[in-house]
């Protein structure tokens, strides 16, 4: 059985939650009012996984998820609200180090969550099989224990936007792209990635992260601000440059299409077909109809399932290069353990690995 400590201050989405949880059979619920009560349980109920609300009084979501990184580091689930304010919330969660997130119903909660019962079911077992690594905060966390004040992890310094001598020209056409999936994990994942990349970087990099639409401008937003590549949504046709990395809109897809003889991404709407959208099989056959293997590189990271796995293995196959995150660093290695199985990666790196790996392909 997995315990589930699911924390809120409503006492109907406690109600909701703890009946769908405790339906699904292989799941020990116990539930806190509070962020307080939460930090109370983690020693007694031992959680192995916790879903906790963003807004609650006193003690907010964000302040109980530092304290519970510190004290006993275990995977978390955030239930955010689909609102800007509640976007920028979750991706601060996930830089704290929560796995991944639940986004609330928009209208009668009570009338929803039953449809949304089997994705959340699913995102919380996921994140009960999630990777925390040992090193996580760890100076915190052992200043924590032996009593001393412990200081909220540096926030990231933005690296300069200056490109270097013989940068790639913007008005020129890419020689290639750089398609990236991944889903849960992975908006920290994809700051380490673009974080490490410079912003002379010379192919334009295509990412399907599986979010709302209400969190992906956010996440390009937040991108765009650590990074020295330029980060953008892709909400209509844009056209494919150097130095610039397109993230797809939430909700639907982000396919590679030509334009008056130019390479674009835009936004498609979502394939029924498809479970997971943005969807990273639909985006890399969009390039792959495009452009020859050998111009287009794969990159799967974290998240549960297999979407892009197929597709990348296909690219792989026909002679383009691949790259899937390692089970030693993804948080949950269903995507990149997929391409791995299906003897589709050219390489399987760690994620502080995967950047050079890019550069070190158009080191001349």
């Amino acid at each position: 059985m997995t315990r589930l400590l699911i924390v809120d201050d409503s006492p109907l989405m406690r109600r909701l939650l703890g009946d769908i949880f405790a339906g699904a059979g292989d799941f020990e619920v116990a539930v806190a009012r509070s962020g307080a009560e939460a930090l109370a349980l983690l020693s007694d109920f031992a959680p192995d996984v916790i879903t906790l609300d963003i807004h609650m009084p006193e003690m907010d979501g964000l302040a109980c998820l530092d304290q519970i990184m510190l004290l006993r580091p275990c995977p978390v689930v955030m239930v955010s609200a689909l609102t800007a304010e509640g976007a920028d919330e979750t991706l601060e969660a996930m830089a704290l180090g929560a796995v991944d997130f639940i986004a609330k119903p928009r209208g009668a909660i009570s009338l929803e969550i039953d449809a949304l019962a089997p994705l959340l079911i699913d995102k919380v077992r996921a994140a009960a099989t999630a990777r925390i690594s040992r090193a996580t905060r760890l100076t915190e966390r052992v200043r924590a224990r032996t009593g001393a004040v412990a200081s909220p992890p540096p926030k990231p310094t933005p690296r300069p936007r200056t490109a270097s001598v013989g940068a790639p020209n913007r008005a020129d056409p890419p020689a290639g792209l750089v398609l990236v999936g991944c889903s849960t994990g992975g908006p920290p994942a994809l700051d380490a990635l673009l974080g490490a990349l410079a912003a002379d970087f010379p192919w334009p990099i295509v990412i399907a992260q599986h979010m709302p639409a209400s969190f992906t401008g956010a996440l390009a937003r937040r991108l765009d601000r650590l990074c020295a590549l330029d980060v953008v949504e892709v909400s209509a046709a844009v056209p494919l440059e150097p130095g610039r990395a397109y993230i797809g809109r939430g909700d639907a897809d982000v396919i590679v299409s030509r334009r008056a003889g130019a390479l674009v991404a835009m936004s498609a709407p979502s394939d029924p077909a498809r479970l997971w959208h943005p969807s990273v099989d639909r985006l890399v056959e969009s390039a792959a109809a495009l452009l020859a293997p050998e111009r287009l590189v794969g990159v799967l990271m974290t998240g549960m399932g297999n979407d892009g796995a197929k597709a990348m293995a296909d690219l792989y196959r026909g002679g383009g290069h691949t790259i899937a995150e390692s089970a030693d660093t993804a948080i949950v290695w269903g995507m990149p353990g997929a391409l791995v199985a299906a003897g589709g990666a050219s390489e399987t790196l760690p994620l502080d690995r995967i950047a050079p790996a890019l550069a070190g392909l158009f080191a001349t």
